[in-house]
């Protein structure tokens, strides 16, 4: 009883702690070069023919953790798992995009190697069609003193 009573009190506090690291802003706070990755990786998205397309595109606003440590790759469970999940349901998304919500982080690390990332994150909350379900989060990161990282990259997919 014990025990589960100090893991409740350890799984409560962690909850508070990360949510207080995290400030809902006004979308006319964001910067706008994080509003243009959203906006391309949604376009990505929907003009894709297929899958492989939206990979090879995909990649160069990819990063952290969704890229391998030297940032020329996706890592390989992002295409079949959570890029897939997006693609799959891109006609959930909402058109014109609206965002419903930006949550910002003052600091985070994303990834491993070079292509790890640390700087302000931007979680931002893309509005689905009726029906299509609760709006979905895309993390994106403003990269801070990276030597070659130098535009916002998208860090967190698959909630659509």
């Amino acid at each position: 009883m014990k025990k589960i009573t100090l893991l409740l009190i350890s799984v409560l506090l962690f909850n508070f702690y990360s949510n207080a690291q995290q400030k809902d802003i006004p979308l006319s706070q964001t910067p706008k070069e994080v509003l243009d990755v959203l906006v391309e990786y949604i376009n990505i998205l929907r003009t894709s023919k297929d899958l492989d397309e939206c990979a090879d595109k995909f990649l160069k606003i990819a990063g952290g953790g969704l890229v391998n440590p030297a940032g020329t790759a996706l890592r390989s469970s992002v295409k079949p798992y959570s890029l897939k999940k997006d693609f799959n349901n891109r006609a959930t998304i909402k058109v014109p995009i609206e965002v419903v919500r930006v949550a910002k982080t003052k600091t985070g690390q994303a990834g491993y190697g070079a292509s790890a990332i640390a700087g302000d994150w931007y979680k931002l909350y893309v509005k689905k069609v009726d029906g299509g379900g609760r709006p979905a989060p895309v993390h994106i990161v403003v990269p801070k003193n990276h030597p070659t990282i130098k535009t916002p990259k998208v860090t967190q997919v698959g909630s659509f």
